[in-house]
């Protein structure tokens, strides 16, 4: 019987990390979804549930991704350097759609739950930011949290 910690893949991975990595991704999915589920409420009057905002949340970037791509792939040869920012509107625009059709919505509605997303999300991380340099303030020699960079 094979343990969870031998490496099954190629590249070093191990089952047991393979299974942290996708548990993680799910909790930041969950985390992520939460400001747009708090803006498609407010905009949908409360009609709209967390189901459609974690779908919401992870068909809006797949959808961008294929739109600005595709954009680039087939326009760059006729219109050069144009399609990349032909490209940007056109994902945003498409970004935007998924809102609309995932809250049942307007154009205007899936812009509105879009900037209250950003600013519900801006709102949660300084809360969360200040909650955890209460509760952590210093990490060692008096380095806090904050000025730790990746």
């Amino acid at each position: 019987m094979m343990s969870l910690s031998a490496s099954i893949f190629p590249n070093g991975i191990t089952l047991l990390s393979l299974i942290a990595i996708i548990i993680v991704l799910v909790i930041l999915w969950i985390i992520v979804s939460i400001p747009v589920y708090l803006a498609g409420k407010i905009v949908t009057g409360g009609k709209s549930t967390f189901g459609e905002a974690m779908a919401a949340t992870v068909l809006g970037p797949i959808v961008y991704f294929i739109v600005f791509y595709g954009v680039g792939f087939f326009l760059e040869g006729i219109l050069g350097g144009a399609a990349r920012t032909l490209g940007y509107i056109l994902a945003f625009l498409a970004w935007i759609w998924v809102y609309k059709r995932t809250f049942r919505t307007g154009w205007l509605g899936g812009l509105a739950i879009a900037i209250l997303a950003v600013i519900v999300f801006v709102i949660f991380s300084i809360v969360v930011g200040a909650i955890l340099g209460i509760i952590a303030p210093s990490v060692s020699s008096g380095t806090s949290l904050m000025s730790l960079s990746i």
